[in-house]
């Protein structure tokens, strides 16, 4: 090995340490149950959200302030959530699809405007987050030890499933955010062992963020006669999300089987990112956290830990 490399090396360890803080430091001075003690302490929590529609929170009127009111409370109350503050935060977001899962690792991520049809000034919407490279890093490094292949983009920016909800949760938008992809072909199975690799980041300060929608059907929210399709399947996912881990795991593996389940997703991208969340839950049992509507149709979110 060079000089370089090693410095290289060095750099990468401390780096992981950083985002790993006293959790990594102290494992050589505690004993097992202290340890045990204080990660339930520093725990982060898992959160599956819904995201809204666009960029609705700064469009007055596009939904009616029974609607947008309560979800904009909830986000705003995100912060509230961890027991500490977050060192880093982790989105897994409907928006990004990948055929590996793939994390975004720019230091400063640019802004990926990935909707249509709204007025100029939502093109002009900033979140400028830092990015943690060394947040990146460790997923891969997760990732690969559970056998997962994966992959690094450099360039992709924040869509809206990021930016949306954290920049009502975080508008100062300080904390380190990185953005990791779905896998295409929406294997819900897949996602959840995706989620089991990714839940040691929880005891180092890391909160992770699935951000979806739990009714996603577009057609649907025009349609008022589909709101009974939608209580129907909210009412099994809040049941679903919330048994004990197995039963839960098991149960959203086969979601497809839910009471009106494709009417209110034809395509899954915005339910998928509650498997990985409950993949990362591990043995943490859920809570349906809220429960609002969109366009009519219930949505609901859930927290883990």
């Amino acid at each position: 090995m060079t000089r370089r490399e090693a410095i290289a090396a060095g750099a990468a360890v401390a780096g992981a340490a950083a985002i790993g803080g006293g959790v990594l430091g102290a494992a050589g001075c505690e004993s097992s149950d202290d340890s045990r003690a204080a990660k339930s302490a520093t725990r982060m929590p898992a959160v599956y959200l819904p995201h809204g529609g666009g960029p609705w929170p700064w469009i007055d009127g596009m939904f009616p302030k029974t609607e947008a009111a309560p979800l904009m409370a909830y986000l705003e109350s995100l912060p509230g959530l961890p027991k500490t503050p977050p060192k880093a935060i982790l989105v897994i977001s409907a928006h990004w699809e990948e055929a590996v899962p793939t994390v975004l690792t720019a230091e400063h991520p640019p802004m990926l405007y990935d909707y249509y049809g709204f007025p100029e000034e939502t093109y002009h919407i900033t979140w400028p987050a830092p990015g943690a490279p060394a947040l990146a890093a460790r997923v891969r490094e997760l990732l690969d030890r559970a056998g997962l292949p994966n992959a690094a983009d450099d360039k992709r920016g924040f869509d809206h499933g990021t930016f949306v909800p954290l920049k009502v949760a975080y508008p100062d938008a300080q904390i380190p955010t990185v953005q990791l992809s779905l896998i295409k072909g929406l294997d819900p199975e897949k996602h959840i062992a995706l989620g089991r690799a990714l839940a040691p980041l929880r005891d180092e300060g890391v909160f992770i963020v699935g951000s979806g929608m739990s009714y996603h059907n577009m057609r649907g929210f025009f349609d008022k006669s589909s709101a009974p399709f939608a209580a129907m399947f909210d009412e099994w996912l809040r049941d679903a999300a919330t048994k004990s881990p197995a039963e839960r795991n098991a149960a959203l593996a086969d979601w497809a089987k839910a009471p009106a389940a494709r009417a209110c997703h034809p395509r899954e991208e915005h339910l998928i990112p509650l498997m990985v969340i409950a993949g990362a839950a591990g043995d943490d049992k859920g809570i349906a956290a809220f429960s609002g509507t969109q366009g009519g149709k219930l949505v609901s979110a859930f927290h883990y830990g």
